[in-house]
């Protein structure tokens, strides 16, 4: 008979999140909830309590929360993770003794039983706590004990054994004597980066701008703020190493090279050293730190290439023969991938006599460069190596430095690429370059997103790499590009694109179905980065877009919505609270127009049926007033995707702090009484102000003035404390005072001006319309020094200040507008 342990008495079954029974861990980032939930239960009709533990890695002692009942035995606990490390946690679960003690002799004394027994029995429970406790409770414990003992009566006795004070009590000193626990599981707790970031590949080599010349280090830093311009995070290079000449290939993968070929980079090697030498014509190590720290100081964080392949010039063949895969014949096999031969590098063998001296050179060769200051590391093919080496490898890196962030770059069968993120990549690349259609996009994105999956892949949507010049993109010209950079930038919060993408490079290499002619991976290349009919200026927006809306910055929040038009894309991401919802429509058509009827998800929004409800067009900047769950989009080769950022119509939060959106039917209302205004003091400037207004654009102008000062014009508090400031300097004659200053009147308007969302709606607009006239007037007078035109102004400012109230003989201080 098998040995049995009868004190575990308490059945914990079911606990969620865990991967594969407990075997891997799953993965969440700094700040993010831990929301464990579990199945707890024993015999008979006793009550169980439960609790989580949880403790990281560098922890000896379990921290412990309570977890709360819900229905059918489930209980539930949320945790923040608070540290880039990895945490064990564990459900424990006992027999509630004292509550089921409350409970049956409430019961029995409402049914008019003789609870005496029980009330006997519940001393003693209380009475062996006073043992357990310590400090004030135990004082609250020995109390309890005295004024039970003490009761005049029955009901008085039984008053003070059921008193709530002495339940909460008796909850924190519990008696445990069957604690059960479940296995203990683990989570990886990575930083922000690993789930937010979008990556740009360069090569380095390219960076001179000129074929004759080898790009260096230097040539890398000056090209920093052209990424960093774009919107970039992380700045990823292929290999920097010496390259071996040994069979050498040529301009595109010539088996022969021509004289001055500079070799493929993944040919790893040569007598300038190996994986720890930098290839000298870039530069040194001291310039690869240097070009570290400035593209820190850029806000770009860099990423390498970590190859475990090598040219047969690599140091390590003639110090390590063991690690190669020699043949009968004495020769080294060279890597394969049927029908690929790549003659000029040769693979390793992990399973060869000195293995663990082997596996822990290369486990050293990432602390290098960790060393180096290098933090992320895009790794090659990792699938064509043991999966039981990464699992080791990386945790002997995390466990030293749990902020290394680690992509896998696989494109093997799906099981192989989910279990090398199981093992414990941070990254993974995906399918996502042959996912064209609705269905596939839809089907594809769904499993990554949603299901198991969430809890330990996170996919990275690259739109090209130098290996993958897709069919779509070479077919579809520039309006392809747009589609899928919209893609990828929305359906991920991790996304990336290989140089060239934003300048529409399209051109294959014949004969080979994805390869790019004159690839950078043979040859140098110089390319003009203002290339006609570039895509700059959106992958900038994206990027912009996506760091200012947290809903985009999430993975696992992706939807799906209803569509017409197969051609059309729909779907969304919101934040948990609903505060930040964002919606992407994308035609996946890069030839001709398509419309659509898409259909807003109302109730995910937090929005009636009936109920207005405002929309702004991110790429474009239209705002729009709308009503009902069913819009109708048009998206065109030029223009193939619409963003859209949704809220209420009543705003977000009560106050001045209104969120507005402008809305026609309101607008020309708002103009007419302007001009109306205007006319009475100059009719000429009326008609330029009708003429000024007309332009839809105006009022994203205004976001462009006010955004240095930390407002917006989607707010109506911002654009009164705009209003105010701007007022008053032209009163005075002043220039624009400091941030800071606006900042602490913007701080002052909130309590202010308090009306209804109709009439904010209407002033916002007024206020916005008056202060970019105004400020254009203004500038222009400054720049002319006219007294006379400056006179005219204060007069105006001061005029239009006291229709609202505001006052502006105070003085404007960092603290706000203050009596003078």
């Amino acid at each position: 008979m098998s040995p049995i342990d009868a004190s575990r008495r308490i059945t914990i079954e079911d606990v969620e999140p865990r991967l594969e029974c407990g075997r891997y861990a799953i993965k969440r980032e700094v700040g993010d909830p831990l929301e464990v939930s579990a199945r707890v239960f024993r015999e008979g009709h006793e009550s169980v309590a439960a609790a989580l533990r949880y403790r990281t890695e560098r922890e000896d002692a379990w921290r412990e929360v309570r977890m709360q009942a819900l229905a059918n035995d489930r209980w539930f606990v949320s945790v923040p993770l608070t540290e880039n490390l990895r945490y064990a946690y564990a459900v424990v679960a006992w027999t509630d003794w004292f509550g089921s003690w409350v409970q049956d002799t409430y019961k029995r004394y409402a049914a008019g039983h003789d609870v005496a027994s029980e009330i006997a029995e519940g001393l003693a429970l209380v009475r062996a706590a006073v043992e357990r406790a310590q400090g004030d409770d135990r004082a609250l414990l020995e109390g309890f004990v005295a004024r039970i003992g003490a009761a005049d009566g029955r009901d008085e006795q039984v008053a003070a054994a059921l008193d709530a004070e002495l339940y909460e009590v008796m909850a924190r000193w519990p008696d445990r004597h069957d604690l059960t626990s479940s296995a203990v599981l683990e989570v990886q707790v990575d930083r922000e980066r690993a789930r937010f970031a979008a990556w740009y590949e360069l090569f380095p080599r390219s960076m001179a701008d000129d074929v004759s010349r080898h790009g260096t280090f230097d040539d890398v830093i000056a090209k920093l703020p052209y990424v960093a311009g774009m919107g970039f995070d992380v700045v990823y290079f292929p290999p920097i190493h010496p390259i071996g000449r040994t069979a050498r290939k040529g301009r595109n993968n010539a088996l022969v090279a021509q004289p001055d070929a500079p070799g493929s980079p993944y040919a790893i090697g040569g007598v300038e050293g190996g994986h720890t030498a930098v290839h000298p014509e870039l530069g040194t190590l001291d310039d690869f730190r240097r070009l570290v720290a400035a593209a820190r100081g850029h806000g770009l964080e860099v990423a390498m290439d970590f190859a475990i392949q090598v040219s047969p010039d690599h140091p390590y063949v003639r110090e390590h023969p063991g690690w190669f895969h020699v043949r009968p014949d004495g020769t080294i096999k060279c890597a394969e991938n049927p029908p690929k031969r790549y003659e000029d590098i040769y693979p390793l063998n992990f399973y060869g006599e000195d293995w663990e001296a082997h596996w822990r050179e290369w486990r050293d060769v990432v602390l290098f460069w960790v060393d180096q200051g290098v933090k992320t590391f895009r790794v090659d093919n990792p699938h064509t190596k043991p999966v039981q080496f990464w699992e080791w490898m990386i945790r002997e890196v995390q466990r030293e430095h749990p902020d290394v962030i680690f992509l896998s770059e696989v494109f093997a069968r799906p099981w192989m690429m989910a279990a090398m993120s199981r093992i414990g990549f941070t990254q993974s690349y995906t399918y996502f370059t042959w996912r064209n259609t609705k269905s596939e996009l839809t089907e594809y994105l769904t499993e990554l997103t949603q299901g198991e999956m969430k809890e330990y892949f996170r996919g990275n949507l690259f739109a090209n790499t130098p290996d993958i010049l897709s069919e779509f993109l070479q077919r579809g010209g520039p309006p392809a590009f747009r589609i899928r950079a919209v893609l990828a930038a929305t359906l991920s919060s991790l996304y990336g694109i290989y140089s060239g993408f934003e300048l529409c490079e399209n051109q294959a290499c014949p004969g080979k179905k994805e390869e790019y002619q004159d690839s950078e991976k043979y040859q140098l290349r110089a390319w003009d980065w203002d290339r006609p009919g570039n895509i700059r200026p959106l992958i900038t927006r994206l990027n912009q877009i996506r760091r200012e809306n947290a809903a985009l910055r999430e993975y696992d929040n992706l939807r799906f919505y209803d569509c017409d038009n197969d051609q059309v894309l729909f779907y969304g991401k919101a934040t948990p609270d609903r505060r930040n919802i964002v919606f992407v429509a994308v035609s996946l058509d890069p030839f001709e127009a398509q419309e659509a009827t898409v259909r807003f998800p109302l109730s995910g929004m937090s929005v009636a049926p009936d109920e207005v409800w405002a929309a702004e067009e991110l790429l474009g900047g239209e705002r729009q007033v709308w009503q009902g769950a069913e819009q109708r989009v048009r998206l065109d080769p030029e223009n193939p995707a619409r963003i859209f950022l949704v809220h209420a119509w009543r705003g977000f939060v009560d106050g001045a702090d209104y969120q507005y959106f402008p809305d026609s039917r309101v607008s020309d209302d708002v103009r007419q009484e302007l001009a109306r205004h205007f006319e009475r003091l100059d009719p000429a400037r009326a008609r330029q102000f009708m003429e000024a207004s007309e332009d839809s654009r105006l009022i994203t102008a205004f976001d462009g003035v006010v955004k240095p000062y930390g407002l917006r014009s989607g707010n109506f508090a911002d654009a009164l404390a705009a209003f105010w400031v701007l007022s008053w300097s032209i009163a005075h004659g002043r220039q624009y005072p400091p941030p800071d200053h606006v900042r602490a009147a913007r701080t002052q308007v909130v309590d202010a001006a308090v009306a209804t969302p109709p009439e904010k709606q209407k002033m916002t607009e007024g206020l916005i319309y008056q202060f970019m006239f105004l400020h254009a007037d203004y500038q222009e007078a400054l720049a002319e020094g006219d007294p006379e035109r400056l006179q005219a102004l204060a007069m105006m400012a001061r005029q239009a200040a006291g229709n609202l109230d505001l006052e502006l003989n105070l003085q404007l201080t960092p603290n706000g507008f203050a009596p003078p």
